[in-house]
């Protein structure tokens, strides 16, 4: 398919679920938009995912297709799939021709299957960015018809792939950790020269390390460390008495929107290790503690390994992490300012900040064919 000059360019992005998928799609939009401000964005989703709150939010068009989870083992649903992914893909191929659509991007997910099988029946071209070490189905899928395959990271095994790093918002591509600092900490009402302890397990929170944190508030205090706590929507830690935790030097709240703020904040962050945390602090040059997410594939443990490898980063196995081990790993190393500064120059050296534009110069390339 040529785009029609006559026309603006029309770009149709896949993908939804988790913010691990729809943050990279909006960045990838908003870097095609700052190349062609007329082109025309449409966003795929489903109704049970992110994308419904955040794509509508950022500005662009949501089209909803129903989710064609990809059965592993023999199952009624297996059964079920070859009728149900007819369906899909033809719905697929009416979004791409209303759309007169000149790329399609997938970002991976259950939307993206047949996305990809409707735009190689229509002479779509297709672009896709994968964010996980592991390749996903329907990526693997979308690979076998596109020369045009982005990864987050070197070690992806997939088709075509060329590393361009993980797509992200501009105000943490280009974030100046020390200049912003500051107003960081003033912004989440932290102290502007004490070391500072920042613990997140995402926008749901992470029990795990919610109860570790709990248990070493005292500890982190004591050697002088400031921790804030962020917990996940809907989720407070409680002290004594069923209130809510406090003490000196800490700070609790369930979100933070800007994380900009955060990672200019921190000394160290204390996190899970999914693909979009290990690439944005690699990029702002943020010394990490990683805990994997204990379930899946594995994929959280090899997204944090180049960083490990790097000593840029420390992993800690899920089951391992507790308060004992924050007083003894965590407090001395908040308290180590030369190893986080050595910690954060390593983490900046496999950084890369230009990822948005990389997969819009592909969009671009794509699109004009």
């Amino acid at each position: 398919m040529t785009q029609n000059q006559n026309k603006p360019l029309s770009v149709v992005l896949a993908g939804g679920g988790s913010a691990g998928h729809v943050s990279p799609l909006l960045a990838i939009a908003a870097a095609v938009l700052d190349r062609v401000p007329e082109a025309a964005i449409t966003a795929i989703g489903t109704k049970d995912g992110l994308e419904t709150t955040l794509v509508p939010a950022a500005g662009h068009k949501l089209v909803l297709i129903d989710r064609i989870p990809l059965p592993r083992r023999p199952s009624a649903d297996l059964l079920k799939l070859p009728s149900r992914m007819r369906r899909a893909v033809a719905d697929a191929k009416g979004i791409l021709l209303d759309a007169k659509a000149d790329a399609l991007v997938g970002v991976g997910g259950y939307v993206c299957t047949p996305m990809y099988l409707a735009a190689k029946s229509l002479g779509v071209p297709i672009v896709i960015h994968e964010a996980n070490t592991k390749a996903g189905l329907a990526n693997k899928v979308g690979a076998r018809y596109s020369h045009h395959v982005g990864t987050a990271f070197a070690a992806t095994k997939i088709r075509n792939a060329r590393l361009v790093g993980m797509p992200m918002r501009r105000a943490v591509a280009t974030l100046d950790r020390a200049a912003a600092r500051a107003g960081a900490r003033e912004r989440l009402g932290l102290e502007a020269e004490r070391p500072t302890l920042i613990v997140t397990g995402g926008s749901l929170g992470a029990l795990r390390l919610n109860k570790a944190v709990a248990g070493a508030v005292a500890a982190l205090a004591a050697a002088g460390i400031q921790t804030l706590h962020i917990t996940g929507k809907g989720k407070t830690v409680e002290g004594p008495g069923g209130q809510p935790l406090a003490g000196p030097l800490y700070r609790q709240v369930e979100y933070v929107d800007a994380m900009e703020d955060v990672y200019a904040a921190a000394d160290l962050l204390l996190c899970r290790s999914g693909a979009g945390t290990v690439s944005e602090v690699a990029a702002v040059g943020l010394p990490a503690v990683f805990v994997p997410l204990p379930v899946g594939n594995g994929e959280q443990a090899r997204n944090a390994a180049e960083l490990v490898a790097a000593d840029a980063a420390l992993l800690v196995p899920d089951a391992s992490l507790d308060s004992a081990w924050i007083e003894q790993n965590l407090v001395p190393l908040c308290q180590d300012a030369p190893r986080l500064a050595r910690m954060g120059a390593a983490a900046a050296d496999h950084g890369i900040r230009d990822a948005a534009e990389s997969m819009a110069e592909m969009v671009l390339e794509a699109g004009s064919k």
